[in-house]
This record gives C-alpha cells, structure tokens and sequence, in this order.
C-alpha cells in the first residue's frame, strides 16, 4: 500500500512562500510592538514611582509644618518657644524640622532706617553705602500720594530703568534684587537675614542669628560676644539678654511674630533627599490653627538661594 509523500517531499507553490513571508513580517511587527510597549511600561513605572516621590514628598512637609504648628501651640502664649528642632517618621520617610519666628528677621517693611543701616554694614557694607542703601528701600516700600513729586521714581528713570520703585510694602524679599543701587552679592547675603512676614520693627534676641544681632543700632563686637555667650548658657532667659545689649536694646525684643519658619528635610526610603522652607501664622481662632504664607521645595529641582 502506498504512502503519500512526506510533507517535506511536497513541492512549494509560490503562494505557500508567500504566506510564509508575511508570517514572518508579522512576526518581526509583533516583536517591535512588544519593545515599544516594554519601553512604555518601563517608562510609565518609573513615572509612576517620581509621582509616588512627589506625593509622598508633600504629605511629609506637610505634616512637618503641622508638627512645628503643634509644637509651639501645645504652650500658654507667654511661654510658647521661639525656635526648635525636632525629626519624626512620616509614611515612608523619616522628616528633620526646624522652626524660628520670623521677628528672628529684619522685616523690610517695618525696620527703622539705622536697623537697615546695620543689616547693609554686616553683611559687608561700608557706611555711607550702607546709609545710601536704607534710603533706597525705605524709597522702594514707602506709598507716595498722587500728583506728588516723586523722587524716588525719577532716580529709577535716570539710572535707565525699566521699572519703577514699588512704593508700597515689599511682597517677596526677592524684591530686594530690584532697589536701585543694592549690588547683587550683598542682596545674596541679605536674603537669609530678611523678611515681610513678622511685622515688627525689632529683631527678637533669643533666636535671631548672630549676623541679625550684630546689624542691631549700637551693637559692638564685645557685646554681641556676651550675648552669645549668655544665650548659649541660658538660652531662654530673655531678659536677661536684653539687659546686656545696653544701647543695642532699642532694636530687640522677646515679643516673638506670630509668623514662623520652617526648615524640612525629608528623607525617602528610596534615597532621595527633599528641602522645603514653609512660613506660617499662627490663627488666634478658628478651624485651622494656622496660614501658610509662603512654600518652597526642591521636588521638582533645586531652588535659587534666597
């Protein structure tokens, strides 16, 4: 009894080498398809887990500033700290926080001209700059009525520029880059001293920085050393420190800004490693127990020093 051929032994028609051809393109479609959607999905992972960083980044500062917001509530009003420093475990990530009042800042809208004078001279102005330079941010914040003479506004036209003084209270301490004169890496110093957010015309001595205390009316070197050697022995004693700053005493206080800043480090599990800096109020009353003023974060990449 005859066999039928192999399948091997059966001639080709050309429309079998056809089928096999397209087979094959469909095969090599299928496989680039697969590569494009293996790129897709990689891709959409790794976004998905940046997003997840951001999330988990922000829920942590978050809960950093409510932590600090606590912190100084959870005390009677006369007793309530001016600054501190504390870290907790948030979610994934492990939060380091500090929190000053913000009087521990020369206010740009509230100091006197001989507070400016000082904070110009220790950032590392000479005199008569330093005079010249307080001049020009009391001209930048102070309102002049309509149809008045306006010195101030012609001196920013002569000097060619584009803009005119603001003439009315600074909004960002950014602005200081903007006064006519101020040269760029003295207002890169000034930044971290300055504020517009505690509102009063005196610096606070328990918790201001030891360049703040120095730019105060009638500071010497010899008594800024023993208010700091005083306040590293008792740091809380303000009256105590006040009565060694002699005539400096008209530019401080121990009256702290309901306003606060707040210094967060956030640590993901994933080795990232996030900064933000938060201003708040404290409310007298209410539902909320404060108001953000001001928020900046490196999550989405470095910040300008400031």
């Amino acid at each position: 009894m005859s066999r039928p051929p192999p399948p091997s032994a059966a001639p080709r028609s050309a429309n079998g080498g056809f089928v096999l051809v397209a087979v094959l393109w469909m095969v090599a479609a299928l496989a680039t398809l697969a590569s494009i959607y293996a790129i897709y999905a990689t891709n959409a992972a790794a976004g998905s887990h940046v997003s997840d960083d951001w999330l988990q980044a922000e829920l942590s500062i978050r809960a950093g500033v409510e932590l600090a917001a606590y912190q100084v509530l959870g005390f009677p009003e006369p007793a309530r700290p001016t600054h501190g420093r504390f870290a907790a475990t948030v979610g994934r990530s492990r939060v380091a926080v500090e929190y000053r009042t913000e009087t521990a800042r020369i206010d740009l809208n509230a100091a006197p001209k001989d507070l400016l004078v000082g904070l110009f001279r220790a950032v590392g102005a000479r005199d008569s700059a330093a005079q010249t330079y307080a001049e020009r941010v009391i001209g930048w914040r102070t309102k002049v009525e309509p149809n008045a003479d306006n010195p101030e506004a012609r001196a920013y036209a002569s000097a060619g520029q584009a803009y005119r003084p603001r003439q009315a209270p600074f909004e960002d301490t950014l602005e200081l880059a903007l006064v006519l004169g101020l040269p760029q890496p003295l207002v890169e110093h000034a930044l971290r001293l300055v504020t517009v957010f505690s509102g009063r015309a005196r610096v606070d001595v328990v918790s201001a920085d030891p360049m703040t205390l120095a730019a105060l009316p009638g500071m010497t070197p010899d008594v800024l050393h023993a208010v700091l050697t005083a306040r590293a022995k008792t740091p809380d004693d303000g009256r105590a420190l006040l009565s060694l700053l002699g005539p400096a005493r008209d530019g401080a206080t121990t009256d702290p800004s309901k306003a606060m800043r707040t210094n967060i480090r956030v640590d993901l599990d994933d080795g990232r490693r996030i900064a933000a800096e938060v201003v708040f109020q404290l409310r007298d009353g209410g539902d909320e127990p404060f108001d953000i003023l001001y928020w900046r974060d490196d999550i989405d990449g470095p910040w300008e020093a400031s």
